[in-house]
């Protein structure tokens, strides 16, 4: 049995949203660049030079990459042989989501729905807490702007629409999205589970590291063709034409019930924010 202080976690969530808001990732940055010089748009090309020196800016000055920093959501997976001391680890994670709000100097966006009245400090965080094997925690900080969430969509199809049922839905997801989610976007898709689990499943996909492909061969061959299917639609970077609608395509998928096929999309904006970490 291994002991953690929940001090150790509260920690690691504050450096972890930090640094997610604030420094692109190297994968979605090469993808950028790989992007900008095969865009044949001049108005596609521009935008992502734009995106580029935003993205390079932000890390530079230790600023926001967007100015929606988005709902704190976070994966946690915790060993089944760790023990948490010093106090109750939901709240030492709210405690570091506030604390990376605060010192960062980052934008408010949470609040009740209904009474639109905000919470102050961007807390509640969502929390995915699964128990895996070991004596280890990994975290995974994923701050998701509106944009592109408001975006997603889940589709519960017939089992008779089959494969190509679930890669049209996708695509006319992103079809419908149009340039809302601030593309180009990696689009997230869940397969299978429930409905939850479908949507779950989606955006977990968004936390791998932008435009790898699945393991499972025909998932990977999935990715690929909806990649390409996406950026012939002609919404382009920001929405203002060209050939990269999309970096990438992320597939999850699970067992589901014989009269169901449920497809979840969620989309994710050119950010793509995430960022890990293992105690």
């Amino acid at each position: 049995m291994r002991e953690i202080d929940v001090s150790q976690i509260e920690q690691a969530v504050r450096d972890l949203f930090l640094s997610a808001c604030c420094e692109i990732g190297e994968d979605v940055l090469s993808l950028l660049h790989e992007r900008m010089e095969q865009e044949e748009s001049p108005f596609g090309r521009d935008v992502l030079r734009q995106l580029i020196e935003n993205d390079e800016l932000a890390a530079q000055r230790k600023m926001p990459i967007c100015q929606d920093t988005g709902m704190a959501v976070i994966f946690m997976d915790v060993g089944q042989d760790v023990h948490f001391t010093g106090g109750d680890i939901n709240q030492a994670i709210e405690r570091g989501v506030r604390r990376a709000y605060k010192d960062g100097y980052f934008r408010a966006s949470v609040l009740t729905p209904l009474t639109r009245i905000n919470t102050g400090d961007n807390t509640p965080a969502i929390v995915h807490m699964r128990i895996v094997p070991g004596e280890q925690v990994t975290l995974t900080a994923a701050p998701k702007g509106f944009g592109s969430e408001n975006m997603s969509k889940l589709w519960m199809l017939t089992p008779s629409q089959g494969i190509e049922g679930v890669k049209d839905a996708v695509v006319e997801t992103v079809g419908l999205a149009g340039g809302n989610p601030c593309p180009p976007v990696v689009v997230g898709v869940g397969i299978g589970g429930t409905a939850e689990c479908a949507m779950l499943m989606a955006k977990h996909s968004l936390t791998r590291e932008c435009g790898t492909h699945s393991a499972d061969p025909m998932l990977a061959d999935m990715e690929k063709e909806l990649l390409e299917r996406i950026n012939k639609l002609g919404i382009g970077p920001q929405g203002l034409g060209g050939r990269t609608t999309a970096l990438a395509v992320h597939i999850e998928q699970m067992p589901t019930h014989i009269a169901g096929l449920p497809v979840a999309v969620n989309m994710q904006c050119h950010a793509a924010r995430h960022k890990t970490v293992t105690i």
